[in-house]
C-alpha cells in the first residue's frame, strides 16, 4: 500500500493524502463512469488520481472503502436552516400553517442567536448526511444582525455554504436598498471562500414589479436570485412574465418548487438557462403543486434536490432521492392507467436522482467546475457509504440503486470537504455537538416561554385561522391576485 498508514483523526493528519481503498466509486462524471475496486487519491484539497491499487506518497492516510460506495458530497439546494431547531414541530403542518407560523407571526420572534443556533444545527446534520454543500435559503433575517449571526454559524462549520440572504417580514425592494445590507455583503460575503452568496426573495406577480429594485441590487452585486416559485396560492406565472419581460430571467437563477407553473413559464426558464430546485417531500405534503420532476424533464429544465426544512422532514438527500423517484413514478403509473396503459419500462431512473443530488447542485450553483462530481483536479468533496453492521447494505449490486433506495443517514461513514475529514466512522470529526445541542435548546426554551405553553402546543396542530390573512403570506404587499386566492 505504498507508504500508506493508520489516521489519527485529529486536526494532525490533515494536511495529509488520504485514500480511500478499494470501494464502488460513483464518479458523477459526463459518463457516470463506475469504478469497481477502486481507490481515490486525495492531495491537499483536489482529488488527485482514481484507480485500482494506486501507489499513493508516504505518510498518507488509508480509509478502507472495501464493500462500500465513494460517491461525491451531495448539493442541497434550498434549506432553511435557521428554522432547523424547530425540528419535527410542524410534522402535521400544510403549507398555510407554515406561512401563519412563520411569516405572520411568531417567525418574528427568532433573535440573531436563534438565527444562529438554528445555522449551527442545521449545518452539522447536513455533513453529518453526507451533504457537503448547502444553500441556506435564509429569508428570517429582519436585520443586519441576524445575518451576522447566520454567517457566524455557517464559518464555525468545515463544510461548503451558500447564504441566499432574505427577509420575509420586509419588502424585498427595501430590505436589499437598505446601506446596511450593502455593507454587510461587502463586510462578510465579498471574497468569502467559505460562504457564497444569492439573492432570495418571491416576485408576487404585481404588475407594478416593485421587485424590480431588488434584481437591479442583486445585478449590481453580482448575485444569482433564488425564488420561490411555482408555488400554489403564492406564486405563479405571473412573476415568471415579469422577471423575463424586464431581463432578470438570467443563466444561473434558481426557481425553488416550480410546481404550479403553465408551460409558458416553463418554456422561459429553459430558454433563459435557469433551474430548479425540486423540494419532493415539501410539494407532496405541503400542496405547492404536485412534485414536477415529470414536467421538467420534458422541457429539459436542469434539476437539482433539496430539503426545503427540518420543521417537517429528515433533512437529507436520501429521503429526497426515494421520495422524488416515487412521485415521478406514481403520476407515470396514474397516467397510463387512465389511458388503459401499462407502463414497461421507467423513465426516470435511479442514477438521474443521484445526479440530480450531486451535479445537478453543483451546475445549479455554478459550481460544476470544482464539485459535483469525482474527477481528477476537482475539490475533495467525498462521501463514503458503508456500514458493516447493516444488513442493507450488502450485497451492493446496483449502487445507484443502493444510494437512492437502500441507504441512509446511519449508513455514511466518512465525509470529506475541501480534502478535510469531517466525519469517520459514523461520527462527526472535529465538530462540537454538544455546543449545537445547547443553542438549540435555548432556542426552543424563548419560543416557548415567549408563546406560552399553551401557545407552543397549540402550534403543532394550529386551527386555520377563520380571518383571510392567507390570502396574501407577503405581509409587506397589499397586492392580491388569483394567484393569491384573493383577486
Amino acid at each position: 500500500m505504498n507508504g500508506t498508514s493508520t489516521p489519527a483523526w485529529n486536526d494532525g493528519f490533515r494536511d495529509r493524502p488520504l485514500v480511500f481503498r478499494g470501494g464502488t466509486v460513483l464518479s458523477m462524471d459526463d459518463r457516470r463512469t463506475v469504478h469497481t475496486e477502486a481507490d481515490v487519491l486525495i492531495v491537499g484539497d483536489r482529488i488527485k488520481e482514481i484507480g485500482p491499487r494506486l501507489a499513493v506518497p508516504e505518510g498518507t492516510v488509508e480509509i478502507d472503502a472495501t464493500g462500500g460506495i465513494v460517491m461525491p458530497g451531495m448539493i442541497d439546494t434550498h434549506r432553511h436552516m435557521w428554522q432547523s431547531t424547530m425540528r419535527g414541530y410542524g410534522a402535521d403542518w400544510t403549507i398555510t400553517q407554515y406561512f401563519v407560523w412563520y411569516y405572520l407571526e411568531h417567525g418574528k420572534r427568532f433573535r440573531p442567536e436563534d438565527i444562529h443556533a438554528g445555522n449551527l444545527l442545521s449545518a452539522v446534520e447536513a455533513l453529518d448526511a453526507g451533504v457537503t454543500t448547502t444553500v441556506d435559503w435564509s429569508h428570517g433575517l429582519r436585520t443586519v444582525e441576524h445575518a451576522d449571526a447566520a454567517v457566524d454559524a455557517l464559518e464555525e462549520i468545515p463544510g461548503r455554504f451558500v447564504l441566499a440572504y432574505g427577509n420575509i417580514h420586509e419588502a424585498p425592494w427595501q430590505w436589499s436598498t437598505a446601506p446596511e445590507f450593502r455593507d454587510f455583503v461587502g463586510r462578510r460575503l465579498h471574497g468569502n471562500d467559505k460562504v457564497g452568496f444569492q439573492m432570495a426573495f418571491d416576485v408576487t406577480g404585481d404588475p407594478a414589479f416593485p421587485e424590480k429594485a431588488a434584481f437591479e441590487v442583486a445585478r449590481d452585486l453580482g448575485a444569482t436570485v433564488t425564488t420561490h416559485a411555482g408555488v400554489w396560492g403564492a406564486t405563479g406565472d405571473d412573476g415568471i412574465r415579469l422577471m423575463h419581460d424586464h431581463g432578470f430571467m438570467t443563466p444561473g437563477a434558481l426557481y425553488v418548487h416550480a410546481a404550479t407553473l403553465s408551460a409558458d413559464s416553463y418554456h422561459r426558464i429553459a430558454a433563459t438557462g435557469g433551474s430548479v430546485s425540486v423540494s419532493t417531500e415539501s410539494e407532496q405534503t405541503c400542496g405547492q403543486g404536485y412534485p414536477p420532476t415529470w414536467i421538467l424533464r420534458a422541457h429539459d429544465i436542469p434539476v437539482s434536490l433539496s430539503m426545503d426544512t427540518s420543521v417537517w422532514w429528515s433533512a437529507d438527500l436520501f429521503s429526497a432521492m426515494r421520495a422524488t423517484l416515487g412521485a415521478d413514478r406514481a403520476r407515470e403509473h396514474l397516467q397510463a392507467h387512465a389511458a388503459n396503459e401499462t407502463v414497461t419500462h421507467l423513465r426516470l431512473r435511479a442514477e438521474h436522482v443521484v445526479e440530480w443530488a450531486t451535479r445537478g447542485g453543483a451546475r445549479a450553483l455554478g459550481l460544476d467546475d470544482e464539485v459535483g462530481s469525482l474527477e481528477v483536479g476537482k475539490k475533495a468533496d467525498v462521501v463514503l457509504i458503508k456500514n458493516e453492521h447493516s444488513p442493507a447494505m450488502f450485497p451492493i449490486l446496483n449502487p445507484y440503486g443502493h444510494v437512492a433506495f437502500q441507504a441512509q443517514r446511519g449508513d455514511v461513514h466518512t465525509v470529506v470537504v475541501d480534502g478535510r475529514v469531517v466525519k469517520h466512522d459514523h461520527r462527526l470529526v472535529g465538530i462540537d455537538l454538544a455546543k449545537a445541542r445547547r443553542t438549540a435548546e435555548a432556542t426552543v426554551a424563548h419560543l416557548r416561554a415567549d408563546l406560552g405553553a399553551d401557545a407552543w402546543e397549540r402550534g403543532m396542530n394550529p386551527d386555520i385561522p377563520e380571518t383571510k390573512v392567507l390570502d396574501n403570506p407577503y405581509t409587506y404587499t397589499d397586492y392580491r391576485s388569483a394567484t393569491t386566492h384573493g383577486g
